[in-house]
């Protein structure tokens, strides 16, 4: 009966010990990219950008500095403090206001108007935090894209 019994509690000590480790908790670098540009009768941009959480756990985005170049102009600063919480492994969108440059401003003016693709590269920082504890961190972006004229919508690109 000992002889069968060692092996059992050997077995189920493992069992437990296998089981208490609880999930993973992975920060990952998160992504950001322009979901849709909308101009304004101002002349003023839209940008709506989608802000990806690759992390495992929900993350509080606190800050967003990106310099936006579209077609290989300085078109300005996107920025802002949104505060937002995103699920693990989740997005959602900002929308942050932008007075571009007057040279952006012509070059998007000449793109929509000729119903053409514009590139655009977006470079700065995110910054976030664990939601459950941990410390703000500011995280590279550098992402590269290009947004089309949506048929219907004038001054809309996605």
């Amino acid at each position: 009966m000992a002889r069968l019994f060692t092996p059992l509690l050997c077995a189920f000590c493992l069992l437990l010990v296998a089981c208490s480790s609880g999930p993973v908790r992975r920060i990952s670098e998160p992504a950001a990219s322009i979901q849709q540009l909308s101009v304004a009768a101002d002349g003023s941009w839209s940008v709506d950008l989608r802000v990806q959480n690759y992390s495992s756990i929900a993350m509080r985005f606190d800050g967003i500095r990106l310099e936006l170049t579209t077609g290989g102009e300085a078109a300005g600063t996107l920025q802002g403090a949104p505060q937002l919480s995103i699920a693990q492994e989740s997005a959602d969108v900002v929308t942050v206001t932008l007075t571009p440059t007057a040279a952006a401003r012509i070059l998007l003016a000449d793109t929509l108007a000729g119903g053409r693709s514009l590139p655009y590269t977006l470079e700065g920082e995110l910054n976030a935090v664990p939601t459950d504890r941990g410390r703000a961190r500011d995280y590279r972006i550098e992402r590269s894209g290009v947004l089309s004229p949506v048929p219907g919508l004038p001054g809309v690109l996605r």
